[in-house]
């Protein structure tokens, strides 16, 4: 029986527990109810278990031999989303929603420490389970890190491996793997313009910071084309403006925040310092004043090359070469999974979890009120999650010590 088959046999559960996290999400770091649930689904097993005193992660250690530990994650954390599916197991808790998936990822990480279980004596060493909370921006791996993941089963861990599930995109049970940069740098720039208020019939009277403001965004998409280069992405992109409540009142304030996407440090940092230069200066010629905050948010996820041959090997290994797909370019999406990756070498894997044959250009994606996940993915990372580890011990205690990819797609 390979794991994959033994995976199967997890199903109805896996499903199960999907649900039941589906049905009452929890969102940012304070995640009591998923906490308990995971801990549940986790009593008596073989694992060493322990909880963030910041956050409501879960740690479990599985004892094997001596080599160096393998690190396996799942986020746990829903959205602010209003869940518009229909679905049976649709979320009962308002203004709330698994819309990113994460519920999957818990539950196959669960998945992969049962199997893990019946294979304990195959485990040359200890696995390391991170269940981790606040990845939707609240740096919950950043906290976990504080907190000593790494080091929970002693030793730093050897190699660390991520899952992530889209609801199109991919095919159904496919996956997909990119050596490098894989997911972007993600900033947030928050700008406030301080004018006077007046009358809307006479504006002369008034310092407008609506007209500062719209010039403002207008000015940032024609600097993004202009004084960057093509070649190193980035994405700015305004996601909320804000200012007055009547037609006819010029109003004292105006603001807008928006989101930053970047694959390289240089340009990061030079984003990040010329991006205020130019707001002064418009605030400046338009005679008002203006606030800027930069909010530092996560790095650039870069997988280890080595790691993803190895990575990519295990899915064909498990799945067939049809079934892993090389992905040309890195999605502008970011991840808190990039401060393990900074840490310690390892790889992120997608999972394709649309519903047999959804159409994929159409399909909602992830972070929709709309978005999908089909439950017969469940079984596929609970199986590639467990043999990374079992795989990743056999590579490390072989005579060569390569990850190696054979058999992966090039």
């Amino acid at each position: 029986m390979t794991t994959y088959d033994d995976s199967a046999e997890l199903g109805d559960d896996l499903v199960a527990l999907r649900h039941d996290l589906h049905r009452h999400p929890e969102i940012g770091l304070d995640l009591p109810r998923t906490q308990e649930r995971v801990l549940r689904s986790l009593d008596g097993l073989p694992l060493e278990t322990s909880t963030g005193t910041g956050c409501s992660s879960v740690t479990g250690v599985m004892r094997g031999g001596d080599a160096p530990p393998v690190l396996l994650r799942a986020d746990m954390d829903a959205l602010p989303v209003q869940e518009r599916t229909g679905l049976e197991y649709a979320s009962r808790v308002d203004g709330a929603m698994h819309a990113c998936g994460h519920d999957l990822h818990t539950a196959m990480l669960v998945g992969a420490a049962r199997l893990l279980a019946d294979r304990r004596g195959e485990l040359p060493g200890d696995v390391v389970f991170m269940f981790q909370p606040g990845e939707e921006g609240w740096d919950g791996a950043g906290l976990m890190l504080e907190e000593g993941v790494l080091e929970a089963a002693g030793p730093c861990v050897g190699a660390a491996f991520g899952m992530h599930v889209f609801s199109a995109v991919l095919p159904h049970g496919h996956l997909a793997t990119r050596p490098g940069p894989i997911l972007a740098a993600q900033d947030e720039v928050r700008v406030t313009v301080r004018g006077s208020g007046g009358h809307g019939s006479t504006p002369h009277r008034a310092k407008d910071p609506v007209t500062a403001v719209s010039q403002m965004i207008v000015s940032l998409q024609t600097m993004m084309t202009r004084e960057f280069d093509v070649l190193d992405p980035a994405v700015l992109s305004v996601g909320s403006l804000h200012s007055g409540a009547a037609a006819n009142v010029i109003p004292d304030t105006a603001s807008f925040a928006a989101t930053v996407r970047t694959f390289s440090d240089a340009t990061r940092d030079r984003l990040l310092s010329t991006l205020p230069r130019l707001v002064h200066g418009i605030a400046s010629a338009h005679g008002v004043e203006v606030d800027v905050e930069v909010l530092p948010g996560y790095p650039v996820t870069v997988t280890d090359h080595g790691e993803t041959a190895f990575a990519a090997g295990t899915a064909v290994g498990l799945f067939g070469g049809e079934r892993h797909h090389t992905l040309e370019k890195p999605l502008m999406g970011s991840e808190d999974f990039s401060r393990v990756m900074q840490a310690v070498p390892g790889s992120f894997i997608g999972l394709g979890a649309a519903p047999v044959g959804a159409d994929l250009e159409q399909a909602p994606f992830n972070h929709s009120p709309l978005a999908v996940f089909d439950d017969g993915v469940l079984p596929v990372g609970a199986a590639l999650y467990a043999e990374l580890a079992l795989r990743r011990f056999a590579a490390a205690t072989s005579p060569s010590g390569a990850a190696g990819a054979e058999g992966a797609d090039r």
